[in-house]
């Protein structure tokens, strides 16, 4: 990707966000001076991996497959004695049309929460033992309480107001339904990796390469290995 559209798409998140009334904390709006100003007491950030992400699997189809995220809170993997915090909660949009791919976690347990604006159809395999989309067995997942059994293959979908909870080893795909508008999620689970967590059904690279066009006006996690604090 390009930075210079890395930046476009994190300001226009920022606007997303406050347009439907959701404040970010500081964070989510420095910039590279800020970044380059801070103190060790901010460690948790950096190992953590708070703050901006955005991809678009090395595909150069952002508005086609893609996915922006912003971490509020993330416990660590690697370090659960410095950092207990056993859950993660994550904003993440979704452009009208726009896929996430097929994946699935290892460890993770999560709920995806429409907060609002569109529609967001999610389509749903178990994972075989080699990791191969489970064509027979049906797929049981929590939709707001409720229970409930779908074959292998079914798309649901989440209106606003409406949540699902993934297990692991569910292969899931998303795309924002055509036409009815970008949406707001919210993504509330269990300590994430990123770096290492992610099985995606496809050959696709999570953190993309990015041309540096133009300097950075939001810094995304991968970035933060540039950062020394003092």
């Amino acid at each position: 990707m390009k930075r210079s559209e890395i930046n476009t798409i994190i300001n226009d998140t920022i606007s997303f966000a406050t347009e439907r009334g959701l404040s970010l904390p500081p964070f989510a709006h420095w910039d590279l001076a800020n970044w380059q100003s801070l103190d060790d007491s901010y460690q948790e950030i950096i190992d953590n991996m708070l703050g901006w992400d955005v991809t678009d699997f090395n595909e150069g189809q952002y508005l086609k497959r893609g996915l922006t995220t912003f971490t509020f809170r993330n416990g660590n993997f690697n370090d659960k004695k410095k950092y207990p915090k056993p859950y993660c909660e994550k904003l993440l949009t979704v452009e009208d049309g726009q896929e996430l791919p097929f994946h699935f976690h290892w460890y993770k347990q999560e709920d995806i929460i429409n907060r609002g604006g569109g529609i967001l159809e999610l389509t749903l395999f178990n994972a075989t033992a080699d990791e191969k989309f489970d064509e027979e067995k049906p797929v049981t997942v929590v939709s707001d309480g409720h229970k409930i059994t779908v074959p292998a293959g079914t798309t649901l979908e989440l209106n606003p107001g409406e949540s699902i909870t993934l297990t692991q080893r569910i292969y899931h795909r998303w795309r924002g339904k055509k036409g009815t508008g970008k949406i707001m999620l919210f993504e509330v689970s269990s300590t994430n990796d990123d770096n290492t967590d992610n099985r995606f059904y496809e050959d696709l690279p999570r953190i993309p390469s990015i041309e540096e066009d133009v300097e950075p006006v939001h810094l995304i996690f991968v970035d933060y290995g540039k950062i020394t604090l003092k």
